[in-house]
């Protein structure tokens, strides 16, 4: 089974939604044959490679709402992020444009290094307060990843995995997709937002069922009415 998720290392929901998909998946029966790719998508692209105040400043600035608001909202999505074991610190959260860690994802999946080097950034955004534009930070991510070094810094100082990223947002666009994280199943089904875990399990055993339906098979010598019981009674 296949599945495809678009989500912004700078946004709260895509982690909550991460876990919960996650929690999801470990528990499916079915797991060894789901093959996830991480897609690009960015909620502020024009943001500065690096915003001069917190993400309350930036918030109640660009949606045009009061800041006791904005800190009431931050202070609820990091008691859901909570209960699925993620300690945000909205407080130490660098605002930084997140389109060069989105290259460094382009890079790690070449290596099949996406999850990891996704959960590393998303971590240290959200828990960690570090810089996610800087070269530095995404450098030793990879590193700690299982990059190389020189391959990281090359690429994210040449801009190689701009356009993969620049393609990954058209993409989403003619999904018709507005809003993050959104998961793709199959080409065929989507899922928008960090929906509760019993939701992804739902469509995971839906959509694998749907995918590889029962065959009805009779080996020779076999007698359609032999041993078998229906709501109507059993045969004789």
């Amino acid at each position: 089974m296949k599945i495809d998720i678009w989500s912004d290392i700078a946004c709260p929901w895509c982690f909550i939604g991460k876990r919960r998909f996650e929690k999801a998946l470990a528990a499916f029966e079915h797991r060894d044959a789901v093959e996830v790719t991480w897609h690009s998508y960015q909620l502020d692209p024009a943001l500065p490679e690096r915003y001069d105040g917190t993400e309350a400043d930036y918030l109640a600035t660009r949606k045009g709402m009061p800041p006791e608001q904005v800190r009431q909202m931050l202070a609820h999505v990091a008691g859901i992020a909570a209960e699925e074991g993620l300690a945000y610190d909205f407080d130490a959260l660098v605002v930084a444009n997140s389109g060069r860690a989105h290259e460094l994802l382009h890079l790690a999946a070449e290596h099949g290094l996406a999850g990891a080097v996704k959960e590393s950034l998303l971590s240290a955004h959200f828990e960690h307060g570090e810089d996610i534009g800087s070269l530095e930070t995404l450098t030793r991510i990879g590193v700690a990843a299982g990059l190389e070094r020189g391959e990281v810094e090359s690429a994210l100082v040449d801009g190689h995995y701009r356009a993969a990223v620049q393609s990954d947002i058209r993409q989403a666009g003619s999904l018709g997709i507005q809003g993050v994280p959104f998961f793709v199943l199959e080409n065929k089904y989507g899922i928008s937002g960090a929906q509760p875990t019993e939701v992804f399990s739902q469509a995971l055993a839906q959509v694998w069922q749907e995918s590889n339906p029962l065959v009805m098979v009779s080996p020779a010598g076999a007698q359609s009415d032999s041993g078998a019981c229906g709501p109507d009674g059993c045969a004789i």
